[in-house]
């Protein structure tokens, strides 16, 4: 999996992707993180890639000529991978675990990072293939929700993660929010390790869990349990027929 993050703040991404999964899996040759300036793509010799926005809105948009040819950069870049424009955008597609499976499946993604008000309708509708969002709130730009994004692919790329990561254990990783955890010591403050995980009885762990997980979600996640029990239906009649 390759990301070609393009953005006008860099050096953002340097602490980010130095350290622990992501820095693990760039070592192994698993994923591979090209970082492109945007201002590099500016023709003036003041490196402008902003203007006011025409109809008087306050604030600035990003310019379309310096975001067209950073994207036809990226194109030409990584021609023979196929790559797919993604706009990290409030207006996007929510970025849920079934999402980040889809992106998954792409060998590799051209991350754009808005600033600003956004940028110039025409480039979303000529050279987007699909905007994103992490979620429903303002942030000041696209390159906080591209870290999101690349660790959220990472984990899922085989062989990144080990047992002490498992991705399998993850929330949401099958629908649902994960089980309590716990780990030594069995006692802390009087509260004590539920008995069902020191049985090393496997099934009803298996089991317990499973419970947890469906009752945490169906109690702090009406929307995710809606969604998880449409989809065991689904799956059930698939097994009928």
């Amino acid at each position: 999996m390759l990301f070609d993050i393009l953005t006008l703040f860099p050096s953002m991404f340097e602490s980010a992707f130095a350290e622990s999964i992501i820095r693990r899996a760039l070592d192994r040759g698993l994923i591979s993180i090209n970082i492109d300036n945007i201002r590099r793509y500016a023709t003036d010799r003041h490196r402008t890639v902003d203007d006011y926005p025409y109809g008087g809105d306050p604030g600035m948009l990003m310019m379309p000529e310096p975001l067209a040819a950073a994207i036809e950069s990226a194109r030409e870049r990584q021609a023979s991978l196929s790559p797919k424009v993604i706009f990290l955008s409030p207006q996007g597609d929510l970025l849920t675990q079934s999402v980040v499976k889809e992106l998954l499946e792409e060998q590799c993604l051209i991350l754009l990072c808005g600033r600003y008000k956004g940028i110039d309708q025409r480039i979303r509708e000529r050279y987007v293939d699909r905007e994103i969002s992490i979620g429903d709130y303002v942030v000041s730009g696209g390159e906080i929700p591209a870290m999101v994004m690349v660790d959220a692919v990472t984990r899922l790329v085989p062989g990144v993660l080990g047992n002490r990561d498992s991705a399998e254990r993850d929330s949401l990783y099958e629908g649902l929010l994960a089980p309590p955890q716990y780990t030594r010591p069995e006692v802390f403050e009087g509260m004590r390790v539920p008995d069902v995980l020191l049985s090393g009885h496997h099934a009803n762990i298996r089991r317990w869990r499973r419970e947890q997980a469906e009752k945490i979600t169906r109690e702090r996640r009406p929307d995710l349990w809606k969604r998880y029990t449409g989809r065991e239906r689904c799956e059930d009649n698939t097994e009928k027929k």
